[in-house]
């Protein structure tokens, strides 16, 4: 792994050499030129793509033990099914990019959840739509929520998962999907269904939970293979022609193997072969052992959308199937992980390559590299696929704080620092006894437990002395709890480590904007700005030191600057809103409060200050509304009899003279002077 390395600490993910590094598919961002016109509509069937999240190869089909899968087993007795069919990667996000686009994940740049798919990537429902599909989908967790770029060229994209809520069964899921095919008479549609039941915590309802009894995890796939029968049903009966299925896993689950529990940080076959099967127009039923890709799911949809056939399923092409596992290396430093699947053998390289007969040896218990006598090689693309650069890694800095947090509940927590990457850094493999520390501790930090996550980051720390990601954790922790003694010696030993770190200004200039000796911090607050003008801690940080200033005019700059980057929670588009009334921007303080109205509804409690903008802008008729709907319980219900009270002399109202009157008898010492001084009462 010396060439990736290298390459890892200057070279952005951007794919080099393509044609040889990703064969088929191509490293391009642009989409394939479409293979002559689409076919005629009433031609092309329509196209349903079902994918089971987290659900493994061994866990669904004919040949699972200890679980029937009926609804699975009768697609694929009809259709084709593929022994060897591996995830791009074992996450749900960048696996479910590149079944959109047809890259790898080198290709298309997403390399972990919580990040967002680039705006001028083009995606699988944009060239349906363009062909003259109908699109929807529908999609059960946060991870594949529209904010991350999914929802491109779909008509429908329900991503509802109830409020508070950060998934959703299959079974809601299904009667969504349900509801949204009853009575439809166009044609085609290209239908995308997710379901995401097998994920940690497996919590099966019965009475699936008694038939898996100490195996939930398989009474979740039963359960997701129950709904999947209604699913295809529907589908057949609404689709009014012809139509094609694709039923296929996103990644696997670990459930101990190798040491790992879940998912995320190797690339051994329970969390990389996934299953696969797919139904429709030139399909013949039987079983493929070549191994493919799901990436090419994107072409297969094409193909039978008339639109190009190049890549298709179809022809079930073998080809060399790439797969990375970047996580360990992109958050800790660890080596990079790339895996190669050529015939029967599979690679691994992750400091030194792995190899496996993954036909004769499934668990992959024998390591061919360490045996006597030759050992086959691997092909070229696995030492040249790319390894993304952890310093070029788009940020999860634009999450807000609850979307954040909702990763972390899914067990999906980013770094927050670049990290010290080096040729003898460790292999994940060595490290699976810390993964569910890290998991926990990271988990712990986001959900702001700070005293209970310094124990475990500081074993995290102890096997891993260069993790520089849980050394600022721990000095960030110390400082949230105002132990600043212990935090400066963290960051002191933070900056030997990595004196280069940019993340290391960071985390010690936000330490510093939060003791009483903030304005020590002012200083490298403004120098990390502006060497990194979009580090939203950074951002964040510096517009709560210029309200500490009274500068008010450069806090809301920040602010709406903040806000062009992500998307603010209602309660931050409340504070904008404030802050603008302080600076006097009228037409910021009301486009705040108006988007913060829509989104809280009911719970929205700023009408005054929507009324006194209202007011100021002579929109009259909404001023009144607003004053209107403040409750006579208000604090500053005095200040709203009185505005209302003028709101009603300039919109000429038959009893301005009573709220006049009101407004006098409800005085307090701040109205009463008002209200003696007010001319329009005068009149």
């Amino acid at each position: 792994m010396r060439s990736a390395l290298a390459r890892a600490a200057g070279r952005t993910a951007a794919v080099v050499a393509c044609a040889a590094v990703l064969p088929t598919a191509g490293c391009t961002r642009e989409p394939a030129s479409p293979q002559g016109a689409a076919a005629p509509a009433a031609a092309r069937p329509s196209i349903l793509l079902v994918t089971l999240d987290t659900t493994r190869a061994d866990a669904i089909g004919p040949e699972a033990v200890g679980i029937q899968t009926p609804a699975f087993n009768a697609l694929a007795a009809r259709g084709r099914r593929f022994r060897q069919a591996y995830a791009p990667v074992p996450e749900t996000l960048p696996s479910h990019v590149s079944m959109l686009t047809g890259l790898y994940p080198a290709g298309h740049g997403i390399h972990e959840n919580g990040r967002f798919v680039p705006s001028g990537q083009a995606l699988l429902a944009q060239r349906l739509h363009a062909a003259g599909y109908d699109t929807a989908a529908f999609v059960s967790s946060f991870i594949l929520t529209r904010r991350f770029g999914l929802a491109r060229g779909f008509d429908v994209y329900d991503d509802q998962l109830g409020a508070g809520q950060i998934e959703r069964n299959a079974a809601a899921t299904t009667e969504s999907a349900l509801a949204y095919l009853k009575g439809r008479t166009a044609t085609p549609l290209f239908l995308w269904v997710h379901y995401f039941d097998p994920h940690d915590p497996y919590t099966p309802p019965e009475p699936f939970r008694t038939q898996h009894p100490g195996r939930p995890y398989l009474g979740e796939v039963a359960f997701m293979d129950q709904q999947l029968g209604r699913l295809l049903q529907a589908f057949g009966a609404a689709a009014g022609g012809p139509t094609a299925v694709i039923v296929v896993g996103d990644h696997g689950e670990g459930l101990g193997d190798h040491g790992e529990a879940t998912h995320g940080n190797l690339l051994y076959q329970s969390t990389m072969q996934v299953p696969l099967a797919l139904a429709g127009p030139g399909v013949g039923p039987g079983v493929s052992d070549a191994p493919v890709s799901i990436r090419r799911v994107f072409q297969t949809v094409l193909d039978w959308a008339g639109v190009d056939a190049a890549g298709s399923l179809r022809t079930a092409d073998a080809e060399p199937v790439l797969g990375e596992a970047m996580k360990p290396f992109l958050n800790y430093g660890w080596q990079p992980q790339v895996m190669a699947v050529d015939g029967p053998h599979k690679f691994i390289l992750a400091g030194r390559v792995e190899t496996y007969d993954v036909v004769s040896d499934p668990r992959e218990t024998t390591d061919l590299a360490t045996q006597q006598g030759e050992s086959p090689l691997p092909p070229a693309a696995l030492r040249d696929y790319p390894v993304p650069s952890p310093s070029a890694a788009p940020s999860p800095d634009t999450l807000d704080p609850e979307a954040r947090r909702s990763l972390a509940s899914l067990g999906y927590v980013s770094a927050g620092a670049a990290p010290i990457v080096r040729k003898d850094a460790p292999r994940p493999v060595d490290m699976v006894r810390l993964f569910a520390p890290l998991e926990q501790a990271s988990a712990l930090f986001v959900a702001g437990n700070y005293a209970q996550t310094i124990p475990l980051f500081e074993r995290i720390l102890a096997a891993d002395p260069y993790n520089l990601d849980a050394m600022l954790r721990i000095a960030s922790a110390h400082s949230a709890l105002r132990h600043d003694r212990q935090a400066e010696a963290m960051f002191e030993q933070a900056a030997r480590l990595a004196p280069q770190s940019a993340d290391v200004k960071v985390y010690l200039a936000l330490h510093y904007a939060r003791t009483p000796d903030w304005q020590r911090g002012v200083p490298l607050l403004e120098q990390v700005a502006a060497e990194h003008p979009n580090r939203m801690p950074v951002l964040e940080a510096l517009a709560d030191v210029r309200e500490r200033q009274k500068r008010v005019p450069e806090a809301l700059a920040l602010r709406q600057r903040i806000f062009g980057l992500r998307t603010p929670t209602p309660a931050e588009l409340v504070q904008l809103g404030q802050l603008a009334m302080e600076a006097g921007s009228t037409p910021v303080a009301l486009d705040a409060f108006e988007r913060a109205r829509t989104l809280q509804g009911r719970g929205f409690q700023n009408d005054l200050e929507l009324g006194l903008l209202y007011l100021d802008a002579r929109r009259f008729a909404d001023a009144r509304d607003a004053l209107d709907r403040v409750p006579a319980s208000h604090v500053e219900y005095a200040m709203v009899l009185f505005k209302r009270a003028q709101v009603s002399v300039l919109l000429k109202e038959p009893d301005a003279a009573a709220r006049i009157d009101r407004a006098r008898r409800g005085a307090d010492a701040t109205t009463r002077d008002l209200i003696a001084r007010e001319r329009l009462f005068q009149r």
